[in-house]
């Protein structure tokens, strides 16, 4: 059960690939510009996490307020995972995610974790500068590629992608930065499904990120994550396979949405 909570925490970010397509025009840093329909301010997004029968912690994904940072709007985007109180004396979690996410280019300038699981504890915060390629950390300073993303970032980015051109069987290739490193990892696209969370009945695409041991995951069990299928792929389910049983996110409450949520059954 331990250091479960944490794949769920980096499950959300691990959903997503980037663009190189930077460039400099007249002497002026010129940005990719991505057409967002998936979500907007004022977006929250509650889930269950369980473990079996047991509800075990609640995970909260919030897109609260605009913010400005180095001359660009932004998105402040929170996402939290706290274990109720009758699973507190059994495993204490208090885990709190912030990135913000450029409006118009969807990728990261400033990323925070900090991590209270049992008596384990981390905090971590980088400022992407997108401009020069580095990450600018609290362990040091990194070369990153362009519009490399964090581990929540990555979630919301891949949300503005389109699934429609891919076969069960493709992967999308993925790089996150984390503490000191750029992570490869593949999501393999398992084909649609539907899922009964619940928030309702929804039609979804289900993919599995393939987990490499020394990465950014651990061995520790298989992940499949259901997005629903529609221009907001929202996660609707996400199963961990571990040695005994599994635990489960499901979502609970949606709210502030930038749209009708049409891969919902009977709404």
């Amino acid at each position: 059960m331990p250091k479960k909570f944490l794949i769920f925490c980096l499950f959300f970010g691990i959903t997503a690939t980037f663009l190189f397509s930077q460039s400099k025009s007249s002497g002026k840093f010129k940005f990719r510009k991505i057409d967002n329909k998936a979500f907007k301010v004022g977006e929250k997004l509650t889930f269950d996490v369980k473990y079996g029968f047991v509800t075990a912690g609640i995970a909260t994904m919030a897109i609260p307020r605009m913010r400005r940072i180095v001359g660009r709007n932004v998105y402040e985007i929170t996402f939290d995972v706290n274990s109720v109180p009758s699973f507190d004396w059994i495993y204490k979690v208090r885990d709190h995610y912030e990135t913000f996410v450029d409006e118009e280019g969807i990728f990261p300038w400033r990323f925070e974790q900090h991590i209270r699981e049992g008596s384990f504890s981390r905090d971590f915060s980088a400022f992407f500068d997108q401009r020069n390629g580095r990450a600018k950390t609290s362990g040091g300073d990194y070369k990153i590629p362009p519009y490399v993303n964090d581990i929540v970032s990555a979630f919301y980015y891949a949300r503005t992608l389109d699934f429609s051109h891919l076969k069960v069987g493709d992967f999308i290739h993925l790089e996150n930065f984390y503490k000191d490193t750029v992570y490869n990892l593949d999501v393999k696209y398992l084909g649609k499904d539907q899922a009964s969370v619940p928030a309702g009945t929804f039609n979804c695409i289900v993919v599995e990120p393939i987990i490499v041991k020394g990465g950014l995951f651990k061995s520790e069990g298989s992940i499949f994550i259901w997005l629903s299928d529609d221009k907001l792929k929202i996660p609707i389910k996400v199963k961990t396979k571990v040695v005994i049983g599994s635990i489960d996110a499901v979502l609970t409450h949606y709210q502030g949405l930038t749209g009708p949520i049409t891969s919902k059954v009977n709404p």
